[in-house]
């Protein structure tokens, strides 16, 4: 049978890429986003767009209960919906802060808690967690940005302990820096938060560093290449519990793992 897929944040980016390599191997793909019309390629290409605000416990509700009736199951969840908000911890207010950690972590959470009754029912499913190499290492002025990504870590993880008895597979997705809009919204946000005030020297070199690897580096990952590996994973009777890809993502993880904490803040605070 065609897999059933249900992606979020399928309206730009690593999540349409997904969409339209999942619809070219023939599964039936539902793309869920806030912008409709966004999704247009999708629907062009003989899949589904869902308005999808994955902080609306209503629209997440809706949209799982529409594919379960028309399609009967949902054979892989790609929680995918996220963004990027820099500033230091001092001048992120706290509701930027809730709101970072609703899309990021509980917009997670509230599909996963909405697809595991019909998974476990069926004794199968797969859950496609996106999280960053930023669940493994660290940056100035990422606090929360990386709080979000050190938690998605730790849900897979202990959620893969609890749903692997039901058949159900847990995986995870860690892309490196990508060709997208991420690094223009961060950098944005950034300047718009801490650009002025006791940080701005050492925002401002953090801009700079943004700005020469997002708009001058020949060697960010396209996200088409991401969206193999989540394709690869969703097709896979066997995935990994884990994919580390991309620009920059396994020197960067095995360097934080091998060096000291404060030879790292160093390299991090010169070169990320």
């Amino acid at each position: 049978m065609k897999p059933v897929i249900l992606i979020t944040g399928a309206s730009s980016g690593i999540g349409l890429k997904t969409a339209l390599k999942l619809l070219e191997r023939g599964a039936i793909v539902y793309g869920g986003a806030r912008h409709v019309d966004n999704m247009k390629a999708i629907v062009e290409a003989g899949g589904h767009a869902i308005a999808l605000d994955v902080t609306s416990d209503s629209e997440s509700k809706a949209a799982v209960d529409q594919i379960l009736a028309e399609q009967g199951r949902i054979d892989v969840l790609i929680n995918n919906a996220g963004y990027g908000s820099y500033g230091a911890v001092e001048d992120v207010p706290i509701e930027e802060a809730k709101r970072q950690l609703d899309v990021n972590v509980l917009g997670i959470a509230r599909l996963t808690k909405l697809v595991l009754p019909s998974m476990r029912f069926r004794k199968s499913g797969k859950i496609i967690n996106i999280s960053s190499m930023a669940g493994k290492v660290w940056t100035p002025f990422g606090a929360w940005y990386h709080a979000t990504k050190f938690a998605v870590e730790g849900f897979s993880d202990a959620l893969r302990l609890e749903v692997e008895p039901f058949g159900i597979k847990v995986v995870v997705i860690e892309p490196g820096a990508i060709e997208s809009n991420w690094g223009d919204i961060t950098i944005q946000n950034l300047q718009n938060t801490s650009g002025d005030g006791a940080y701005k020297e050492a925002v401002a070199r953090q801009v700079a560093n943004f700005q020469n690897m997002y708009h001058n580096s020949r060697f960010l990952t396209k996200a088409d290449k991401i969206a193999e590996v989540i394709t690869k994973a969703s097709f896979s009777r066997h995935p990994r519990t884990r994919y580390l890809t991309g620009f920059g993502a396994k020197p960067s993880v095995v360097l934080a793992h091998l060096v000291p904490n404060r030879v790292f803040d160093k390299i991090s605070r010169k070169f990320m």
